[in-house]
């Protein structure tokens, strides 16, 4: 399954339901106590977490309700489900889906006692006919009952009354005009709670990494990032199928001793014996019966060192997993949610972590969320994964996407400042665009040619614009308050872009625009770099798409791991275009023109 949306309502400083919308790789930004942390210890409560767990004192103060919501909107859902005993059905068929195929979990809490009580719900398109809108709450015999009821004798003779699904469908189709309206179809309770037991192992694994604060004893321990590895090697298939068949056998022989237990009972007391049933309480919380950590040579465990020390152990395990994910893949799905990444990390390790999320949101099954204030790390992500949260004028919060109405508030807000020794822009697309520009200046310099070097260069500072958000950038002109010249380069696949470029060339700021001559950037690589680096032989022209070559070509070839066109781009831009040199420029044909984007960089930092 994959997280599309999480919701919450009377949840801490959120009054009103507040959705945010969650994609592969998603960014809470906003200030200091904003309630960002907010939205992912929201998750941590909804999916169990041991780090983070309901409260009384979770209920926003200003809500006359005495309970709070969470509500998750789930994609990439199973085909088949078991409900009952062994019987496959679909939640399509059980009318447990949106009107738009989605499975919507909500959570409530009612905190007027002194432990908050879980109700668990799924909001859904679900009859509400009478005597058919409760039907998943009913057992085999009331099943039945229902059944006769409906149904003439011919037909309910039909009906497998072994199978709940199939007697269900029968009911429902005994209507010929089915009345279908979204409810809140209670899954935790009696009969119902079935539904949830078979739901809850489908769902993905969450990891909350929260940032340092001086809080409990025992958050030396859910901090220590190797619980994250934990969370990692119980998502994998194989794992999944070896406990499950711990707990299936352990379930059936616990359940028969109890029967016989009660069938005992039943020949030395009948009357204390009727009403009493076998049943197996919930499967075990495999994630707190498993341990591990690093220590140093004298014996101190990673977790009581310091905070920077833990985190670039963090570091080190978001990297390893990025890669290990890309060679493996297929497992049950994972959301790593992390706050203020940044924290107590020297800027490289910021970037190395960075750079490893991006990995990993790129994987299959995989999720990553952040929350960060600081306006360093916001501009250096996607801005489509950027979610915007801010006080409204009653100063509760609001979450917004990150959009053109937004851009110039979430500046203001993260108080984003110019560097003083940047003296140009140079503003691309994404980050595959700034690896490759970088490697090519790099291989004309390492040439011997006396051009700017932007793998070194501290006056020229990167801006990612982002495809879709392009034309945004340059008609509002968000970067205008940094007083700085702008050179803007954009690939020549997209014709509308030609309008950004003219927009640009139209200032009287010094700032200067240009299309590729070619599709892409990596249309400027050689052929013989990319075999070399990557092991395929691919030929193109200045109109192929390589990526999407490259990846074909992956995918052919039995000895490599075949990738999307998406990863092959980002394969190209880390592993071929820094082995490019200015002999293998020239030979493809793009030194001329590489050049010139120099000298004209060069010209606006004079």
């Amino acid at each position: 399954m994959r997280l599309e949306a999480v919701a919450v309502k009377n949840f801490r400083g959120y009054t009103d339901e507040q959705e945010v919308l969650i994609g592969d790789l998603t960014t809470i930004v906003g200030r200091n106590d904003v309630g960002k942390s907010t939205i992912l210890e929201a998750l941590a409560i909804f999916f169990g977490s041991e780090v983070v767990k309901a409260d009384a004192g979770d209920v926003n103060v200003d809500s006359d309700a005495q309970a709070f919501e969470v509500t998750c909107t789930f994609s990439e859902l199973p085909e088949k489900i078991v409900l009952d005993a062994q019987a496959e059905t679909s939640l399509k068929d059980e009318f447990l889906l949106t009107q738009t195929g989605r499975l919507r979990v909500r959570k409530r809490w009612t905190c007027s006692g002194a432990k908050p009580k879980e109700e668990v719900f799924v909001v859904c398109h679900h009859p509400v006919d009478d005597d058919l809108n409760d039907l998943l709450l009913l057992g085999n015999a009331a099943l039945k009952t229902r059944l006769g009821k409906h149904l003439e004798p011919a037909d309910a003779a039909e009906v497998n009354k072994a199978s709940n699904p199939a007697m269900r469908k029968a009911l429902w189709a005994s209507e010929a005009e089915l009345v279908l309206e979204e409810r809140d179809v209670p899954v935790s309770k009696e009969d119902s709670k079935r539904i949830w037991e078979r739901l809850a192992p489908l769902l993905p694994h969450f990891a909350l990494f929260q940032s340092d604060r001086s809080s409990r004893d025992s958050d030396s321990k859910v901090q220590d990032p190797m619980k994250l590895a934990i969370t990692a090697a119980l998502a994998e298939n194989d794992v999944q199928q070896a406990l499950a068949g711990v707990v299936s056998i352990v379930r059936e022989r616990a359940t028969e001793l109890a029967t016989r237990t009660h069938a005992a009972l039943e020949e030395l007391d009948p009357e204390l014996a009727d009403g009493l049933v076998a049943s197996f309480k919930n499967d075990p919380r495999w994630s707190s019966l498993f341990g591990v950590t690093l220590e140093g040579r004298n014996g101190i465990p990673i977790n009581k060192r310091g905070s920077g020390v833990r985190r670039l152990v963090l570091v080190s395990f978001f990297k390893a997993e990025a890669q290990r994910q890309i060679e493996e893949g297929s497992k049950r799905s994972v959301i790593y949610a992390i706050e203020e990444p940044e924290t107590s990390q020297h800027p490289r390790n910021q970037k190395i972590l960075l750079e490893s999320f991006q990995e990993m949101a790129q994987s299959e099954g995989c999720q990553v969320l952040l929350t960060t204030h600081s306006p360093g790390l916001a501009g250096h992500l996607p801005t489509e994964s950027l979610r915007f949260v801010a006080r409204n004028d009653d100063g509760a919060p609001q979450v917004r996407p990150a959009n053109e109405d937004t851009w110039d508030r979430i500046a203001q807000e993260l108080g984003v400042l110019p560097d003083d020794r940047v003296r140009a822009l140079v503003c691309v697309e994404g980050p595959n665009d700034v690896a490759g520009l970088k490697a090519l200046s790099g291989a004309l310099c390492d040439g011997g040619e006396s051009l700017i070097d932007l793998r070194t260069d501290n006056r020229f500072a990167f801006v990612l614009l982002g495809g879709g958000t392009l034309h945004q950038w340059v008609s509002e002109r968000y970067l205008k308050g940094f007083g700085r010249p702008e050179f803007h380069l954009y690939d020549n696949d997209v014709s509308s872009y030609q309008k950004a470029v003219d927009q640009v060339n139209g200032r009287s700021d010094g700032s200067s625009a240009r299309l590729t001559t070619r599709r892409e950037l990596e249309n400027y690589l050689h052929p013989d770099a990319i075999t070399s680096a990557l092991g395929v032989t691919v030929s193109f022209g200045p109109t192929d798409d390589v990526p999407a070559l490259v990846s074909a070509a992956m995918k052919a070839d039995p000895n490599l791991k075949p990738v999307k066109a998406q990863t092959a781009k980002r394969y190209l831009a880390e592993r071929v275009f820094p082995t490019m040199t200015r002999s293998l420029l020239i030979e493809a044909g793009g030194a001329d023109e590489v050049r010139d984007w120099m000298q004209a960089l060069q010209q606006m930092a004079k």
